[in-house]
């Protein structure tokens, strides 16, 4: 159980690296800007962690079909995916991110990302540990957003869980 945690959490981390450079090339390239899950009329609501305001988050970096799954539900297909797992778990030593929260994402000097108690409650969700990264916490991690978590790639976001 803690693995599938640990993958998840992983997987979020590690799926904004390669957005980097996408959300440039499709700008650059005119790329539009609806969302996918939006002509479906199916899409949720993200929500800062840190006052719970609206987030406003560019649909049209969700350009593959497990990432406009996510936008519409909130749910990432490859939770307990072993190749997810190695993705996130390799995307979230890269990025430093054991120093705070530690090897296994267990906590550190951060807290754990793992569970069940979770520093913010919604992190227990896929949909709120993608919100908290992607946009930071009140603690000390600033927003990691499309630095770190590629939305066409929901495979590395899954270390945790």
């Amino acid at each position: 159980m803690n693995r599938i945690k640990l993958s998840l959490v992983l997987v979020l981390l590690t799926a904004s690296l390669a957005a980097c450079n996408k959300s440039d090339d499709k700008a650059a390239a005119g790329g539009s800007t609806a969302a996918p899950a939006a002509s479906s009329g199916k899409t949720i609501e993200f929500v800062t962690t840190q006052d719970g305001k609206p987030l406003a988050i560019d649909a049209a970096l969700f350009d593959t079909p497990a990432a406009k799954e996510f936008l519409a539900t909130g749910k990432n297909i490859y939770v307990g995916n072993e190749e997810a797992i190695a993705k996130g778990k390799k995307v979230f030593q890269l990025y430093s991110c054991t120093q705070c929260h530690g090897p296994e994402a267990k906590g550190q000097v951060g807290p754990g990302l793992t569970g069940p108690d979770y520093k913010y409650p919604k992190d227990a969700t896929v949909k709120g540990m993608f919100e908290t990264v992607w946009h930071g916490t009140n603690g000390g991690m600033g927003a990691k957003g499309i630095g770190l978590m590629d939305p066409t790639d929901p495979k590395k976001w899954y270390f945790t869980r």
